[in-house]
């Protein structure tokens, strides 16, 4: 018995296949092409990604070469707070999703935090008034294309995440649903009620019949078309945004429990169990997962918007390395930055400190400065971005262990610089393909492939455990406070 898991993330589309030993018995892998119109924009050809779904899945299964009957079910997890519209008979999109990291909404949220709705939009949902977030994206649209907006109010549009797109793609139209992981990060959802909001709805311009409905993250959610899919006739037994799946994958399902992501971004999480837990200190109150049963499990999270997306920057757009893998054998030629300080605020500064007209800065640069110098401050940047957060989680969850995951978890470097700085134990699993590894367990959870949770935490496997080194932490802190320096001068650039 096997699963097949998708991850369609910001940059890319990775599909396994799954086995139930939690093993990874195929991959497949599609990037797909950012669109930048204007600075601080960034949007998606939702048929691009589609096409990156096809071409990863299909890849994968070749390379697995089993029968497709030995398949029980498709997971999907997904890049969480980009928007798409669609055509509901034709699957088209009338213009390009708007991404996560987009900032063109600024003003809209100064708007509206000037006209008073910030505190209630907070309250209700457990998010901050951010362009990072969904619901301002589709006021954007509403407000400067209405002739497109007109089609959503009409019905004939529908509104969603990748999730809702993909599982429309894959169905030929027929479902329209999301989960609690999607929806609560759209500022649509009311989190203590567990539902979309009519307020919000009417507050942001959003017709809630334009909207997915809403669905567990694991059990039969809907089914796959083979004439659309692939020849592939499935249930689609799991969803969930990225970061809560990765949470999951990381079985992490007690509360307490806690994780980092080192993706196009960093995400810290961690699992507060039933009940909604607020924080002063910035960081964002969220849906983990709602059983079949109804039973919702929450989080606390630190988003991050930029780390590995610098090292992609460093890739393609200074071409001063090859590949990210590089980065670590290019960083351990030098001892340290030398005193250069790279803060990545490439789309603003997430948590904690929220400016979304901060701008990406590189401080100390001398005539010795080389690219050693900048690749190892972007290492670093990395996990001063992650000290950030978990500084705050000192009143509202403080840890002792971090497990990690994502691709720039495989760099040792950073991991033993994560590790001194934060004076913790980073664990990284076997499989640092945790995001994906999530929508599987849940979707095995769905079809029956897995029992039960417990039954997943067995499957979990230490790859390596780095200890804080305590000669390190006099020039981690002298370090650190550089960061504090240089990130009060990225804010509000523009």
């Amino acid at each position: 018995m096997s699963i097949l898991a998708i991850d369609a993330g910001t940059t890319g589309v990775t599909a396994l296949v799954v086995g139930r030993a939690g093993t990874i018995a195929a991959r497949g892998y599609q990037e797909f092409a950012q669109h930048f119109p204007r600075p601080g924009w960034v949007e998606h050809a939702p048929e691009e990604i589609w096409q990156a779904t096809l071409e990863a899945t299909r890849d994968c299964l070749k390379q697995w070469g089993g029968d497709h009957g030995d398949l029980r079910g498709v997971g999907i997890t997904n890049q969480r707070e980009t928007v798409l519209l669609w055509d509901r008979e034709t699957l088209g999109s009338p213009r390009r999703a708007i991404v996560w990291q987009d900032r063109r909404t600024a003003d809209i949220c100064e708007r509206m935090a000037a006209d008073g709705h910030e505190g209630r939009i907070t309250e209700l949902t457990g998010l901050r008034l951010d362009p990072y977030f969904s619901g301002t994206k589709l006021a954007w649209l509403a407000e400067h294309e209405p002739h497109t907006w007109a089609q959503v109010d009409a019905g004939r549009y529908a509104i969603g995440t990748v999730d809702s797109y993909l599982v429309a793609r894959m169905t030929r139209g027929t479902w329209h649903v999301t989960d609690v992981s999607n929806a609560c990060r759209t500022l649509l959802f009311d989190l203590e009620a567990g539902d979309w909001s009519d307020e919000l709805c009417d507050l942001f311009g959003v017709p809630r019949e334009a909207l997915p409905r809403l669905v567990p993250n694991w059990g039969e959610l809907a089914t796959t078309d083979p004439r659309t899919f692939l020849d592939l006739e499935l249930p689609v037994a799991g969803i969930a945004g990225d970061q809560q799946s990765a949470l999951f994958g990381q079985t992490c399902f007690a509360e307490g429990e806690s994780k980092c992501t080192y993706g196009t971004g960093s995400f810290i999480l961690t699992n507060t169990g039933s009940a909604v837990q607020r924080s002063e200190a910035g960081l964002l109150s969220t849906a983990a997962w709602r059983s079949p049963d109804g039973t919702d499990t929450y989080a606390l999270e630190g988003a991050i918007f930029v780390t590995g997306a610098a090292v992609q920057w460093l890739r393609d757009g200074l071409q001063i390395v090859g590949s990210a893998a590089e980065t670590e054998a290019v960083a351990r030629t030098v001892d340290s930055t030398d005193g250069v300080v790279f803060v990545p605020a490439l789309t603003g500064l997430g948590a904690p400190h929220w400016d979304s007209r901060a701008r990406g800065t590189i401080l100390g640069i001398t005539r010795g400065t080389t690219r050693a110098h900048l690749v190892r401050a972007t290492l670093e940047a990395i996990t001063y971005e992650v000290r950030d957060v978990v500084d705050t989680l000192a009143g509202d969850a403080a840890l002792t262990t971090l497990r990690v995951d994502g691709g720039a978890s495989a760099n040792d470097l950073l991991c033993q610089l994560q590790a001194d700085l934060l004076d913790v134990t980073v664990e990284r699993p076997r499989i640092v393909d945790t995001t994906a590894l999530g929508a599987a367990f849940m979707a095995g959870l769905g079809t029956g492939v897995w029992s039960s949770t417990d039954e997943l935490r067995e499957t979990w496997q230490l790859d390596r455990r780095f200890e804080a080194d305590p000669a390190a932490r006099e020039r981690v802190a002298d370090g650190y406070a550089l960061w504090q320096k240089a990130v009060e001068r990225s804010k509000g650039w523009t």
